[in-house]
């Protein structure tokens, strides 16, 4: 794996304009270790305007300058899931690290080159799901590791937005740029399912709404056996929601704001025990697109790939693209991994 100087920032170059990108760039501004020093448009005047607002040094009209940049040791992909593999797989080979908007790609295929490409070329791969990142993360998992909620039985979730008018030339919605609301907001009900259950489910089922051939929205159960399951909607016609509940034999975790915390002061979680008994519990100041910035770092430094990363995005995407199918088909379909 490609290290970086202990002494030195990580510096960063941005892959266009993309309105996440405002929100990363100001972490990697914030987080320790790191330094954003670039940022790539095709459009000059546009990324002129950028730099200025987001006071980053340097800009450059093609990507390909940027990977070919030597001060630069990492890149992050903001650009339409259909771009992730061609600018994932050119910036490994320029040896920069990647940070990869989600979802990680169009398809499992795809990612799979995309893992296999940044391991030969020793870089570091990670998807852009923050919520995993924040400290109330693994401060929930603990109760389901100590057994607090008894027998694990069912994981429920949710996540959507709504649009009053359709933007219609709006990316989510063009399917030759991979749109749709399971890669966009599903992808995050999918790795909390994986993440409440520490394993891939064995047979998949979705029901979906399509709008311009993409889904508008989508509803799905996932059956990992041992009378376990999880079921999540996701779409951009309902108002908004991004709650879940881990429910076991005994008590429950809800938590309202899984994936954008309400405030980045105090985040909170309830423990419920189904007879009116509930446990508020809370983290403090926690800034998590800063902590994801901060752990991709951490593991650059480190001098040694943290597989953890990019396996977690092929499992997810391994389950989306599979819903995807069963949508499509209308039945369950078995979930096999090779």
């Amino acid at each position: 794996m490609t290290t970086n100087h202990a002494d030195r920032p990580l510096r960063w170059g941005i892959m266009g304009t993309a309105k996440i990108a405002t929100k990363v760039g100001r972490a990697m501004q914030q987080a320790r270790g790191s330094e954003l020093v670039v940022i790539a448009s095709r459009d000059e005047e546009r990324a002129a305007r950028w730099a200025r607002q987001h006071g980053v040094p340097r800009t450059c009209v093609a990507y390909v300058t940027l990977l070919d940049d030597p001060d630069v040791d990492a890149v992050y992909i903001p650009l339409p899931p259909s771009m992730h593999h061609e600018w994932t797989i050119r910036a490994a080979e320029a040896g920069k690290h990647v940070l990869c908007e989600k979802p990680l790609a169009a398809s499992v295929s795809e990612a799979e080159e995309m893992i296999a490409a940044c391991r030969e070329h020793g870089v570091q791969l990670m998807d852009g799901t923050m919520w995993v990142h924040h400290a109330r993360t693994p401060q929930m998992h603990r109760f389901i590791d100590e057994g607090t909620l008894g027998h694990l039985r069912r994981v429920t979730s949710a996540f959507s937005f709504n649009w009053d008018q359709i933007p219609t030339n709006n990316i989510r919605l063009q399917p030759d740029l991979a749109g749709g609301c399971l890669g966009d907001l599903g992808w995050y009900n999918v790795r909390l399912s994986l993440w409440a259950m520490g394993r891939l489910p064995q047979r998949v089922w979705a029901t979906a709404r399509y709008y311009n051939d993409v889904e508008m929205n989508l509803s799905a159960v996932l059956w990992f056996g041992e009378q376990q399951m999880a079921s999540f909607d996701c779409g951009f016609d309902v108002v908004d929601r991004q709650w879940f509940e881990v429910a076991g034999t005994q008590k429950t975790i809800v938590c309202d704001d899984f994936v954008l915390p309400w405030s980045d002061e105090q985040t909170r979680f309830w423990i419920h025990d189904g007879k009116g008994g509930s446990l508020e519990h809370t983290a403090g100041p926690c800034v998590q697109e800063v902590c994801m910035i901060e752990d991709f770092v951490d593991a650059v430094r480190s001098g040694t790939l943290n597989e953890r990363w990019p396996s977690e995005s092929l499992d997810t995407m391994r389950v989306c693209e599979r819903l995807a199918k069963a949508a499509r088909k209308e039945k369950p379909l078995e979930l096999k991994v090779e």
